[in-house]
């Protein structure tokens, strides 16, 4: 699903249960968004929240910390949470913010996604809650370059060993 021109979309094989997209514009000049998808995963809802931020350092602070009181709203305390895309974040400086919803920032090396025909620099993220990062990478060849400016970030993530579908 894709909505309006903020360039968030989710693409999944579980079921989705609910969707809905908020605006995080922080100002006129730049239109940013975030779509919350409900996805039914191994009979868990797994809440996924894909984000554009903007691209200077204030608006970046302020959409994080909109974000953080949409999680608070719309997410259950418990539940498992990704929240994924491009923060246009030089360095990770967002991950202590994001840190006080219960995210966790990705662990080892970058994984540089931009730009895509020649990869330098991470901006694209996955901040995981209540599950636990496997693996993660950025494909690589001359053909990504003609998708997009950034590469795709990819990921995988198991479950807690104490919260394991039944």
């Amino acid at each position: 699903m894709l909505f309006r021109s903020h360039g968030n979309a989710v693409l999944t094989r579980w079921p989705v249960l609910t969707h809905q997209h908020e605006d995080v514009s922080d100002h006129r000049l730049e239109q940013r968004g975030l779509l919350h998808v409900v996805v039914a995963c191994q009979a868990v809802q797994v809440h996924v929240i894909v984000v554009h931020l903007g691209l200077l350092a204030g608006s970046r602070r302020r959409q994080v910390e909109q974000l953080k009181r949409f999680i608070v709203r719309e997410v259950p305390a418990q539940a498992p949470l990704l929240v994924a895309g491009d923060f246009n974040d030089w360095g990770g400086s967002l991950a202590p913010a994001l840190g006080q919803a219960g995210l966790q920032a990705g662990t080892g090396k970058p994984v540089p996604t931009f730009p895509s025909r020649l990869p330098l620099v991470q901006l694209d993220y996955i901040y995981p809650r209540g599950l636990h990062l496997s693996h993660r990478f950025a494909p690589h060849g001359p053909a990504w370059g003609r998708f997009s400016d950034h590469l795709p970030l990819i990921a995988d993530f198991h479950w807690p060993q104490e919260a394991v579908p039944a």
